[in-house]
């Protein structure tokens, strides 16, 4: 696939979910240099800070928004869009990159599972709010992080069966959060058809960043650890997202699934549209956006 220089972005206006470090961190800065003005939501205030500042040296012209707010409470999420409709008339770039590799069980203290609230169900709820600024748009793109994990998930039915510590394991509760990210992405382009918007959805790679931490299970650490040397770099890991996000010849694609800026394939599971309808239905009672 011949890949076409990137468009400007002058005018337009974009938003990053974790844009404090690692992948995040160079969308932001990327999409800055080309000219966007970049929001970029960061749960930690003083990463924030540095990030905005790392950016502003790299980029002096940058135009920057820092917002926020720990996407894994949905009240804060509702909060967020209230108040980005509020400044904002229209957004051009929605990027979910934000998500956490799980350790312990644990649930959020609006009762659900950590990394479910995080990586899945915030993401449903930043995107269906902003819908009305990404309509206002000239042509609205929605860029989701999943994985290549999601080849091992699949999708509870019940709140229940995924708050049961009994049940719990950190691998598949990622993998679940990351078929969530395909299935979402998958039904919202359906819905989105006829509209100006696009959504797509890639796996950045296996990428050297901040995924794992003090937090995770030792069982991810030991399985990461020796990784390490054969992970690729943030700024190639963004690479994908920066296709999706601006070049020319995927302005009209939507509903697919992208590695390496290409087309990639994904589980049996992922392209199942009665999985894809059902997870809406979830994501709506869950979330308590019936839009």
């Amino acid at each position: 696939m011949a890949v076409s220089a990137p468009a400007s972005l002058i005018g337009k206006t974009a938003l990053v979910t974790g844009a404090s470090s690692g992948i995040g961190l160079v969308t932001a800065r990327e999409l800055a240099r080309r000219g966007a003005r970049v929001i970029m939501v960061a749960r930690n205030p003083d990463k924030a800070e540095r990030a905005r500042t790392a950016i502003q040296f790299a980029v002096p012209q940058a135009q920057l928004d820092v917002r926020l707010c720990d996407l894994s409470l949905l009240a804060n999420v509702r909060q967020l869009a209230q108040e980005l409709a509020h400044d904002y008339s229209q957004l051009d770039i929605l990027v979910n990159n934000a998500g956490i590799m799980p350790g312990p069980f644990t649930l959020t203290t609006e009762g659900h599972e950590l990394s479910w609230a995080t990586n899945h169900l915030s993401v449903f709820a930043l995107t269906q709010l902003l819908l009305p600024l990404l309509t206002a748009a000239e042509a609205g793109r929605i860029v989701t992080v999943a994985s290549e994990a999601h080849w091992l998930g699949e999708i509870e039915l019940s709140q229940e069966a995924r708050n049961d510590p009994d049940k719990y394991s950190w691998l598949t509760a990622y993998a679940d959060s990351k078929l969530a990210n395909i299935l979402f992405t998958n039904e919202l382009a359906y819905r989105l058809e006829l509209t100006n918007i696009t959504a797509n959805c890639l796996h950045p790679g296996m990428v050297n960043t901040g995924l794992v931490h003090d937090g995770s299970s030792w069982a991810m650490k030991a399985l990461w650890w020796p990784a390490k040397p054969f992970m690729v770099s943030p700024e190639r890991g963004a690479q994908t997202t920066l296709y999706l996000a601006t070049a020319l010849e995927v302005a009209k694609v939507s509903g697919s699934y992208f590695k390496n800026s290409r087309p990639g394939r994904s589980s049996a599971r992922a392209q199942n549209r009665t999985d894809a309808a059902r997870l809406w239905r979830i994501s709506e009672e869950e979330t308590g956006l019936d839009l």
